[in-house]
């Protein structure tokens, strides 16, 4: 947990090691991202928006850019809940978002929600090709003809459902089911942000992702046609 209120902390520690859960807490940004680098590698970051020295985006940036945290599922804890912060905080890598003031038993849930997607993780080493795409769901990489596309776990997990059920309509609805897993309390712009930057890295095989407008997604069932 990486939180500067120390009743919240508190709180936290509390009831998370109720749950069964071991924590480790910093009160500033540049502290947490230390304890980050200590054994064992967190199973999940509990990060506040707001910290004295280095904002949480920041914080969210460097754990992404590091091989160690890159997959280390992120909730951000915020008092601001505007949805331009959302949607940074979604950019930068954030798996989930819970705005302040919040009830403890929501964001257990949220925690349990974002543990158990992680759980349930595919580690199988076989690669899936489609068109110009490739997947390593054992290692969590993507590639477009043959150039690594760097995803964050969350755009990885949208990516492999999308792709797995190719030729099926997803709605927002279910997709922020089964790849957030749960019935997030968050819009559906929030899909339609992930899958914009998803779109955008993933170039040219950006398009094998179709829009169905008033409805969702859909991963074409075949590549032809769309070759480049």
């Amino acid at each position: 947990m990486i939180e500067d209120e120390r009743d919240l902390i508190a709180a936290l520690e509390y009831n998370l090691e109720r749950e069964g859960y071991q924590t480790r807490s910093a009160l500033t940004g540049r502290a947490g991202l230390e304890l980050a680098e200590q054994e064992p590698v967190p199973d999940a970051v509990l990060l506040d928006l707001m910290l004295p020295d280095i904002s949480g985006i920041e914080v969210c940036r460097q754990l992404r850019a590091s091989k160690r945290t890159q997959q280390v599922p992120v909730l951000m804890l915020t008092a601001k809940g505007e949805e331009i912060d959302r949607v940074v905080g979604f950019e930068v890598g954030a798996d989930d978002y819970v705005v302040k003031p919040f009830s403890v038993r929501e964001l257990m849930l949220r925690v349990k929600a974002l543990l158990r997607r992680q759980q349930r993780e595919e580690a199988d080493d076989k690669e899936v090709a489609f068109g110009r795409l490739r997947l390593d769901s054992g290692g969590h990489r993507a590639w477009v003809d043959d150039r690594e596309a760097v995803l964050t776990a969350l755009e990885f997990r949208l990516l492999t459902t999308l792709l797995l059920r190719r030729g099926r309509v997803q709605t927002r609805e279910r997709l922020l089911q089964d790849v957030w897993g749960i019935e997030a309390d968050v819009t559906t712009r929030t899909v339609d942000t992930h899958v914009k930057r998803l779109r955008q890295k993933l170039g040219g095989a950006g398009e094998y992702i179709e829009t169905l407008r008033g409805v969702g997604y859909r991963f074409r069932e075949s590549a032809a046609g769309t070759e480049a």
